[in-house]
Parts: C-alpha cells; sequence; structure tokens
C-alpha cells in the first residue's frame, strides 16, 4: 500500500502524520510558467489580509505526479518536511540527537510567514480523492481536467476551478524506433493508465483527428497503474506505452533501448492547427469546493500565491525541489530531477486559465460530450475573484 501524507500544525500533536494512500499518478510536460504573474514572497500581501478571526485551515489533495510535484515548496513552507519535536530512537524513547528538518533547509520558495495551516494529502489516484472533496474532508482537489468539469456538472456547481497546474504530460514511450509520427500506432497495441480521463481522451481524439479509429486500428490496454504499463513494456518490447511524465522519464531507466518517441503535446498541437483550431493540452487543474472558496477568499488568494512561487521554484531549481519531492514520496530524487524540465508544471490562474481551459473542454466536447460531463460548465465554474 503507497502511503499519502497529511500534515497538521496542530501544536499538541505531532507536526507530521501519514494516513493510507493509493496507486497511481498523473503528470505533465516542461514548461517553466506561471501565469497569475506572482511569485515568490507574494503570500505575504495575502497574510496580511487574513486574521486571527479568519484564518483557517485549507484540506488539500493532490496526486503523485506533477501536482504534487509543484506543491512541494509550499508543502515546505508549510511544514510538511519539519521533524517533530523530539527525535526518538528505534525503540521510542527520546534521544539526545536533535531530530532533521527540512532536506533542504529553510523556505527554499520563499513564500514566507503563512496565516492558514494546511494539511496535504497526496494519493495515487483522483477517484480516490474525488469523494472526500464532494464530502467536505478536502476542501481543494488537483484532478485531472476533464474529471473537474464532470465534478461540476455531477454537484451542480459545488465545485470551483481556481487554476491549471499542469499542462501537457503525456508521451509514446517504445523500445526501439518505429513509431516516428502518430500514424504510426496504426495496428499498435498501446498500454497506458487513466482510463475515464484526459489520457483517455486526449489519446482517442489525437488519434480519431489523424485517421485512425480508436477501437477498430489499435488496441488499447487500460492498465490500473503506469508500473503495469512498463511491466508489459519490459515483457514485450513490441508494444508501446503512453506515459505521463515523470513515469516516462523512469521508463527510460528502466527498460533497455527505450526511448520517447512522441511528446503528445506537440502532436496536439500539430493537430489542431491542421484543423484550424486553437486549443492547449491541459491535464491538471486545482479545484477547490465553492463554499470555501466564497467563505474564505483571503485564504484562497493566499493559497493561489503561495502555489504561485512554489511552481517558480520547482521549475527554477529541480536539483533542490527535487529532494523535496522524493520526500514526500511521490518519486525519487534523481528521476524527478530529471523529468521536472519536461513536466509542464504551472500555476495559471484568473482569465488566463478559463480562457485555456474552456479551449480545452470544447475541444474535448465536441468529440465526445461525455468526456466533460455531458454539457459544457458555464462562468461559474472558473474562479476568477
Amino acid at each position: 500500500m503507497n502511503i499519502t501524507r497529511l500534515l497538521s500544525r496542530n501544536a499538541a500533536m505531532s507536526r507530521r502524520s501519514f494516513v493510507a494512500g493509493g496507486a497511481f499518478a498523473l503528470a505533465g510536460i516542461g514548461l517553466s510558467a506561471c501565469s497569475s504573474g506572482t511569485g515568490a514572497g507574494s503570500s505575504a500581501g495575502s497574510a496580511a489580509r487574513v486574521t486571527s478571526a479568519n484564518a483557517t485551515t485549507m484540506r488539500i489533495g493532490a496526486l503523485k505526479g506533477p501536482t504534487g510535484m509543484g506543491l512541494v515548496g509550499l508543502m515546505d513552507a508549510a511544514g510538511m518536511f519539519a521533524a517533530g519535536d523530539e527525535a526518538h530512537t528505534d525503540d521510542g524513547t527520546a534521544s539526545s540527537t536533535p531530530a532533521a528538518d527540512s532536506p533542504v533547509g529553510t523556505d527554499p520558495a520563499g513564500i514566507g510567514t503563512l496565516a492558514n495551516t494546511y494539511e496535504f494529502t497526496l494519493a495515487g489516484a483522483a477517484d480516490e480523492l474525488a469523494p472526500q472533496l464532494i464530502q467536505g474532508d478536502l476542501d481543494v482537489l488537483c484532478v485531472p481536467a476533464n474529471l473537474a468539469a464532470t465534478l461540476y456538472q455531477k454537484t451542480k456547481g459545488a465545485v470551483t476551478v481556481l487554476c491549471v497546474n499542469t499542462l501537457g504530460v503525456l508521451d509514446i514511450v517504445e523500445a526501439g524506433e518505429t513509431i516516428q509520427s502518430i500514424t504510426d500506432l496504426a495496428g499498435r497495441t498501446i498500454y497506458s493508465a487513466g482510463r475515464g480521463s484526459t489520457p483517455q481522451y486526449a489519446l482517442e481524439y489525437l488519434l480519431r483527428q489523424n485517421g485512425i479509429d480508436p477501437k477498430a486500428d489499435v488496441t488499447i490496454q487500460w492498465a490500473s497503474e503506469h508500473a503495469e504499463c512498463l511491466a508489459a513494456l519490459q515483457a514485450d518490447p513490441s508494444i508501446v506505452c503512453m506515459l505521463p511524465q515523470p513515469f516516462a522519464t523512469s521508463a527510460l531507466a528502466k527498460v533497455e533501448g527505450a526511448r520517447i518517441a512522441l511528446d503528445l503535446t506537440k502532436v496536439w498541437d500539430q493537430t489542431v492547427a491542421a484543423n484550424g483550431a486553437s486549443s492547449q493540452l491541459i491535464t491538471g487543474v486545482a479545484v477547490a469546493r465553492s463554499a470555501f472558496a466564497s467563505e474564505h477568499p483571503a485564504a484562497v488568494e493566499e493559497f493561489l500565491d503561495a502555489y504561485a512561487a512554489s511552481v517558480d521554484f520547482v521549475n527554477d531549481d529541480p536539483a533542490t525541489a527535487a529532494q523535496l519531492i522524493e520526500a514526500a514520496d511521490i518519486i525519487a530524487a534523481p528521476i524527478a530531477q530529471k523529468a521536472i524540465p519536461y513536466c509542464n508544471i504551472v500555476c495559471m490562474t484568473g482569465t488566463s486559465m478559463a480562457d485555456a481551459l474552456e479551449g480545452y473542454l470544447q475541444t474535448l466536447y465536441d468529440a465526445d460530450p461525455a468526456s466533460v460531463g455531458g454539457t459544457m460548465p458555464d462562468d461559474a465554474f472558473y474562479y476568477t475573484a
């Protein structure tokens, strides 16, 4: 069983605690961007607007991939990697040796003092955490973009999108040189995780738009987690895998002769341009319970400012961020450091977020209305306060 991490900064309890978690993660492709225009240290202004009377605890869920990777600067600033008040020996007794603190020093993202308390839960799959958001056990959740739209429809507007946090995430990986363009996938067996979310809808859209029938011209084997795809490629080098970063980078070290054959973000851009359309491939977003965002606007503002600074830190200093990513039990630091430049981790907010996300969802809707919950979300879906 994988482990998720939960931080509570209640002085009466340990500053670290752990809860059970899930199986696989979504990921992203590299671009250093933060379209909100916020940066390191910008959370101080938000903090000034939060008083002791309205400070709150924000419970955040993310996946063990780029959505979690982009949050590690904020996790560090919130104290997730701080040791408990005492170090202990193996038998549980107090040790005279001080407990270790963050592996990278103090607040490398430059976020500064946070007025609110933050709890983080990391899991393998979005469907492990989505019920917690709906039930009110989480306040913010990082999910696939199309799932956000579906949740909005199912909950009758009870969620709102705060930001886009990952752009294109997917690569086609093979052990060989047979795949040079997307048309070369015809007749092949493709292993992938993520059925019912962005990976499925993005792949099927790209196949159809390039003259390949996803049901007749290829065989798609849907796995429950990315590890199954890697195992299949190791066992049979004739197959291909669709993998998100950082798992695509990890595959290169684990499968002899493996290479990234297609960057599906580039394929997406080429495809929509050829069709005279204009949309970006967007993988992940952060959604909040609408009630929470309405009740705690200053907390949401502080979160978005701190998230933006965290994203800048991860993109600007992969070596340091990778140590925190490993400490958060997301992925090993050497792989994380190599993958970050290809993970397209962003923090896109406001009208830029709304315009980009609406264009992407419209593309999915035109291909299959069910992919976004049956109808396009209205303006209330987008948090632009």
